[in-house]
């Protein structure tokens, strides 16, 4: 927007802003010509035009003071906007140059509505200052129009003067803009006379009542006259309909010209369309915009715009100290979506849907648990089912070789009790497996404790059996006393109650429970088990480990025994793999998200059961199969060796 610094430009601005907003546009620039400088500030509007990216701008100037603006642009060589003029220069002649072409080609702009008057061009092509020389006012129009001057006795004029000679007119003086104008001359000549003649008709219809006002000096004062042309209405000889409003305004009728350029050369100002505010639905507005010739040279409306249109999946943002049409499209944050362009604001999808790639609708997230079907869960499971057939196999071969050394030495009840645990250590990770129901949550985490605490309580007791049994034997000892199976039993029992009582308080004040987590993976809903309390998990996974650091402390105290009777050393390192699994679940729980949680607590299952398996009972497996001739008391004595 550039206008004057007067009340016209002002106001025309105030006007037009408040349209180009409420539309849905906006304004880049607003700038005033100053009409008290001699440069009128073209300088700096020609700076802005050239930084700015808004293509069309709209004038509210006179052409005068416009001009020294379009000779600014015009050395700068601006180019490829497109005007949008004012009734003020439209169509004046001062602006629509040749030389000015290259730079308002393709203008845009109100022009004063040009009526028809009948008779009045063929009145203007008939005048001869010669038949009436005293006409003062024909002389100078004459001269004004026709850009010559009148030969003065007393004045001599240079040589580039050229000289009035009466048949300058031939037959072409009514142009486009002496007709627009005088028109609107026309006009207000008529309203003047409507009003004059309702004063008028008031006086004489006084004169009918009252006989000595018919005497009366027929004057009119400035007031009356006001008063009487804010009643006119009237329609002129072209059909326009002249009134004035409750403000004093005439109905606002323009006419929408183009600036194209003819054959010869020369701007012509083409009505492409109209503008009429005294219709009774309150306006009209039609411009036949396939007769336009814009700047561009093409038939299509060209575009002014700050920034581009915002795709769907993107929202406006806008820019600091930039007006409200120049924005950035900003991706929709994750979890919203917009479905229109050119979207002010992303919506948040449903707690169970997600953006699709586009981010413009809302699709169901995915579910992710560690299934059955899934090529981990799959794998999982036949390992351990397959792995809880190694102790079982173990036990029917200590059931069959019972009455052997090497099981009556390992303590043939204990050795079943354990293997049996260890079995069930495979099984309970099943449990893990499979969509968390809400039995499930429940009970598969005590169950692995309970199982878990039974085979390590057996560990426990037979590293004090080893431990008494070692120690018993020296004289004086004791321990003696203690070599029954009471001590076992109350080993394993006491170890099983204690875990049992965290189970029982872990279940009675914060069970488990199915829950959808949606905040860890986007797009997807983790459903997995929530412990109910962290506290009590890991209470339960550090009693495991506390009993595992007791037996394997004991174990390693007394691992020195004579190498044929070795159990010390296979407890040793059993519970060594034990608990190395277990401290290294603890980082890999922690870290691990959604089934993978769940994966890696059913590995470090199926691999700390193994570890005992391999390290306690595959040895004893391989002498009975493999070397009977170890399995003898002298073998395990120590005196099977000459």
């Amino acid at each position: 927007m550039i206008g004057e610094d007067t009340d016209y430009g002002q106001e025309g601005i105030r006007a037009t802003t408040t349209e180009i907003l409420r539309s849905g546009s906006c304004v880049a620039f607003t700038e005033y010509i100053l009409t008290s400088r001699p440069d009128r500030n073209a300088f700096h509007l020609s700076r802005v035009i050239v930084e700015s990216n808004a293509s069309v701008i709209v004038v509210f100037s006179s052409g005068s003071n416009f001009v020294p603006v379009v000779e600014e642009l015009l050395k700068n060589n601006v180019t490829g906007k497109t005007w949008v003029a004012s009734e003020s220069w439209s169509t004046s002649a001062l602006v629509s140059k040749e030389k000015y072409w290259h730079v308002l080609k393709g203008t845009v702009g109100f022009a004063l509505h040009s009526g028809h008057i009948s008779g009045l061009k063929q009145f203007l092509n008939s005048m001869d200052p010669k038949k009436t020389p005293d006409d003062i006012f024909l002389k100078e129009f004459w001269e004004v129009t026709f850009h010559c001057k009148w030969q003065i006795k007393e004045v001599r004029f240079i040589n580039s003067t050229k000289i009035c000679t009466g048949q300058e007119s031939n037959g072409a003086i009514f142009t486009d803009s002496i007709q627009r104008v005088t028109y609107s001359i026309y006009i207000a000549v008529y309203a003047l006379a409507w009003a004059l003649h309702g004063i008028l008709i008031s006086r004489q219809r006084a004169c009918l009542q009252i006989h000595e006002t018919c005497n009366e000096p027929l004057s009119f004062q400035p007031w009356q006259v006001m008063d009487s042309i804010r009643t006119v209405h009237f329609e002129a000889k072209d059909g326009r309909d002249v009134y004035f409003g409750s403000n004093g305004d005439l109905p606002a009728v323009y006419d929408i010209v183009n600036w194209q350029i003819d054959a010869t050369g020369k701007i012509q100002h083409v009505k492409v369309g109209n503008y009429d505010g005294s219709t009774q639905k309150g306006y009209t507005f039609s411009v036949n915009t396939s007769a336009i010739q814009w700047t561009t040279e093409r038939e299509q409306v060209p575009l002014s715009y700050c920034s581009k249109s915002c795709p769907i999946g993107f929202r406006k943002a806008t820019i600091q100290g930039k007006p409200i049409c120049c924005f950035q499209c900003v991706p929709c944050p994750s979890g919203e979506v917009a479905n229109q362009t050119d979207s002010f604001d992303c919506f948040k999808c449903p707690w169970d849907q997600w953006p699709n790639n586009l981010k413009d609708q809302c699709i169901t997230k995915s579910v992710e648990f560690l299934s059955c079907d899934d090529p981990l869960g799959v794998t999982l499971i036949t390992s351990n089912a397959i792995s809880s057939i190694i102790p079982v196999a173990l036990l029917g071969l200590f059931i069959n070789f019972k009455t052997s050394p090497i099981v009556r030495a390992n303590n043939y009840l204990l050795s079943c009790f354990l293997l049996v645990s260890l079995s069930l250590c495979f099984l309970c990770s099943l449990s893990f497996i499979g969509y968390p129901q809400p039995e499930r949550c429940l009970l598969r985490q005590v169950s692995f404790g309970m199982v878990f605490t039974l085979c390590i309580s057996c560990v426990l007791a037979k590293t004090i059996t080893v431990v008494i049994a070692f120690k018993a034997t020296k004289p004086g000892s004791k321990l003696r006393k203690w070599t029954g199976t009471k001590v076992t039993y109350l080993v394993v029992g006491l170890g099983v109650l204690l875990q049992f009582c965290i189970c029982i308080i872990w279940l009675s004040n914060f069970p488990p429970f199915p829950e959808n987590d949606i905040q860890t993976k986007p797009g997807v809903i983790i459903v997995h088990c929530n412990e109910g309390s962290p506290t009590c998990f890991w209470c339960m996974l550090g009693y495991l480990g506390l009993l595992a650091t007791i037996s394997f402390v004991l174990a390693f105290l007394v691992r020195r025994l004579p190498d044929s009777f070795n159990e010390a050393k296979f407890i040793t390192f059993s519970m060594l793999a034990f608990l190395s699994v277990w401290v290294s679940f603890i980082p890999a729980y922690i870290s691990a998200r959604g089934m993978y949680t769940v994966a890696m607590e059913v590995f470090a299952i199926l691999s700390s059961s193994w570890a005992l398996v391999i390290c306690i009972f595959l040895p004893k497996g391989f002498i009975i199969l493999f070397r009977p001739e170890l399995n003898t008391k002298e073998s395990l004595m120590g005196r099977g060796k000459n």
